[in-house]
Formats: structure tokens, C-alpha cells, sequence
């Protein structure tokens, strides 16, 4: 049977598998009675727990399945699927053990009480696919009430990785990216915090937009992230169309739904345009039409065309990082450090190629590193 997506996951993508053969003359040190000194140890100093199991290796996916890739609200048994691909690439990429956990709920309280349940299992919280603004109120609670790194990828790994891609991109055009003017479509988890890391990197003019317009200070109907972005982009309270928005952009990133734009769109953009069309699977505008609008830099999230702008870039060095360092607190001078280190990685960066590739290994070094220089931090 020729490979395909559905049968190459036949029976599930990971395991667990033991590090140490259990044998008749080991069995009294790995199980009763010897186990019983190291539940001594580890009542006695919990911290152990991180060096002498597997938790300081091994991170939890947590998803509701309320924002699966471009596919939105699916059952948790579905976004099992994405959960486990996800554990697949934290162990190929940063050699981390992933527990894949979907839960039956969109409550966030209920996610919240959840997660702070079973953390003492695990060395640092992924969530994933949990759709805004739940995602925002579940981080910000379990920041506070854990001593573990919580990681959102969709807001983060993603606004990382958006960053490096444009630290490159505009490097490659010669254009100062804290003076471009920037178009972000989607204002849900990605299109914020990408938007907000943007705006702590020092970018001055950037416009986002929802499905129902331009965000601004005293537009009516906006959820408590969309206000508080408001008031940190589009300092000259834009209120016109997405496409007009475009007249005279340097970049648009796009971070929404499919076939929004056209290649007359593009045209209207200054000259040497960057568009990142991040839509997944099908992008906003496809590479080819956006060429044909002048675009002299476009990137997608897919694998199958050039410049692939992906999260699976960032995270497993993030948790790499995080968990030999037992950083705890991931902060905002974190996350723009490893998008220039990633960035970096790729030194002489191409039209055609801004990024290295989605399974360098490059990737989890530089990242990971950025903790190593960073162990003044809160660590557990």
C-alpha cells in the first residue's frame, strides 16, 4: 500500500518505550522494594522529581481542539491526530518525551483546573489548538499558578518564528523592518501575539485585522485581547478595508483563512513587498499569484513551496532550552532573542530561502542556547 497521511498513522504515531531493561536482578531496584527509597528522596526534595523521573524530559500537549489548524473546531478525538504529531517532532527535533492530552471541554476553567492537576507529572505545559480568547485566560492563570513553563504554540512558536522570517526577509530587501508598514490578517491567538512581539521588537506601524475590520481604539465589539491590542497598533486609527490597508504596505502577514487576496492586491503594496500567506493548508493568496502581483518575498506554512514559515521551528528548542535550564518564566527578551538566533542560523538568507529548513536540527541548538545565556531567570 503506497504511503499516504491516513495509513502512514496507522496504529498511532509514538510510544513509550522503556530506558532500562528490566531483568530478575534488577527488578528489586526498578520496582518494590527499592522503589520505595526514591519516593523517600523525592517527598523528601521534589525537585528530584525533575532528575530522577522522567519529568524533566517530558512535556504535555493539552488541546480542547477548538482551533485545529485551518480546519477550527474539531472533536478531541480528531485533534488527537495533530497532538500526536506534534509529541512525534518534540522527540525527533529536541529528544523531549510529549504526552499528547485532549480533553472533552471548551471550559476554561475547567482546562485550567485540569492542567494544575497534572503538572507535578510533567516538566512543562504545551498548549495547542485552543482557540481565543480561552487561550489567553488559560495561559495567563496557569503562568501564575505553576512553577513549569506554559508555552501557547499557536500564539508564540508562531510569533517567533513570524519574526525570524521577517528579520530575514527584510535583511534580503534592505528595508528597516521597524519602519515598515505592517498588515496582519487574523486577530485570533497567532495574529496577536505575532502583532505584540512584532510591537516589542520595536515595529511602529502595524495594522490587524479581524473578519469584521480593523482593529482601533473605541471600535465597538471587541473581546479584552483585542482591545488591549488596539491600543498598541495602528497608531493613526485606520478604519478602512484590509485591501485598502494595503496601499503602500511593505508586508502583509497573513494569519486567517484561505484565498483572501489576488495578485491586484499585491500590487497595491510598496515595491520589493514581503507577504507571508500562513493560512494552513491553503494560504491567503498562493505564492504564485502573489508574484504576479510584485510580492518579492513570499512565504506560506506549507512544506511543498519555498520560504516554509512553521512553529515546528521553535518549539521543541524552546522546551529544550526551558527544561535544562528550568527556566520557568518564558519572557518577551526570550522570545525575540530566539528569533534572531534563529534567524541567525541562516546567515546569507536568499529571496527563496529565509529560513533554514523545517527539520534542521540548527533550529533546536540556537534556540535552546538562548536559555543557556539567559539562567539568571526564575528557575525552579
Amino acid at each position: 500500500m503506497a504511503q499516504n497521511s491516513i495509513n502512514i498513522s496507522k496504529s498511532g504515531k509514538i510510544e513509550v518505550k522503556a530506558k532500562i531493561k528490566a531483568t530478575t536482578k534488577n527488578l528489586s531496584l526498578l520496582y518494590t522494594p527499592g522503589v520505595a527509597d526514591l519516593v523517600r528522596v523525592i517527598e523528601k526534595d521534589r525537585k528530584k522529581s525533575f532528575t530522577h523521573t522522567w519529568r524533566g524530559k517530558t512535556v504535555a500537549i493539552v488541546s480542547d481542539g477548538s482551533a485545529v489548524l485551518g480546519l477550527g473546531k474539531q472533536s478531541p478525538e480528531a485533534a488527537m491526530a495533530v497532538m500526536e504529531a506534534k509529541a512525534l517532532l518534540f522527540k525527533e527535533l529536541g529528544g523531549i518525551n510529549a504526552v499528547p492530552l485532549v480533553v472533552a471541554t471548551h471550559n476554561p476553567e475547567k482546562i485550567i483546573e485540569l492542567v494544575k492537576n497534572i503538572a507535578p507529572s510533567f516538566g512543562g505545559i504545551n498548549l495547542e489548538d485552543i482557540a481565543a480568547p480561552n487561550c489567553f485566560i488559560i495561559k495567563e492563570a496557569l503562568k501564575k499558578e505553576l512553577d513549569i513553563p506554559i508555552f501557547h504554540d499557536d500564539q508564540y512558536g508562531t510569533a517567533i518564528v513570524v519574526l525570524a522570517g521577517l528579520i530575514n526577509a527584510t535583511k534580503v530587501v534592505r528595508k528597516n523592518l521597524k519602519k515598515c508598514k505592517i498588515i496582519i490578517s487574523g486577530a485570533g491567538a497567532a495574529g496577536i501575539a505575532s502583532a505584540k512581539l512584532l510591537t516589542k521588537f520595536g515595529a511602529e506601524d502595524i495594522i490587524v485585522f479581524d473578519s469584521q475590520g480593523a482593529l482601533y481604539v473605541g471600535r465597538e465589539g471587541l473581546n479584552f485581547a483585542k482591545q488591549r491590542l488596539a491600543q498598541k497598533t495602528n497608531p493613526h486609527k485606520f478604519k478602512g478595508s484590509l485591501k485598502e490597508a494595503l496601499v503602500g504596505a511593505d508586508i502583509f502577514i497573513g494569519l486567517s483563512r484561505a484565498n483572501l487576496l489576488n495578485a491586484n492586491d499585491i500590487a497595491k503594496m510598496n515595491k520589493k513587498a514581503i507577504v507571508f500567506a500562513l493560512a494552513n493548508p491553503i494560504p491567503e493568496i498562493m505564492p504564485q499569484e502573489a508574484r504576479k502581483g510584485g510580492a518579492f518575498i513570499v512565504a506560506t506554512g506549507r512544506s511543498d513551496f519555498p520560504n516554509q514559515i512553521n512553529n515546528v521551528l521553535v518549539f521543541p528548542g524552546i522546551f529544550k532550552g526551558a527544561l535544562e535550564t528550568r527556566t520557568v518564566l518564558i519572557t518577551d527578551e526570550i522570545k525575540i532573542r530566539a528569533a534572531k538566533a534563529l534567524a541567525a542560523t541562516l546567515p546569507r538568507p536568499r529571496k527563496d530561502r529565509i529560513m533554514i529548513g523545517a527539520m534542521d536540527k540548527k533550529a533546536v541548538r540556537s534556540i535552546a542556547g538562548v536559555f543557556k545565556a539567559n539562567k539568571s531567570k526564575k528557575v525552579l
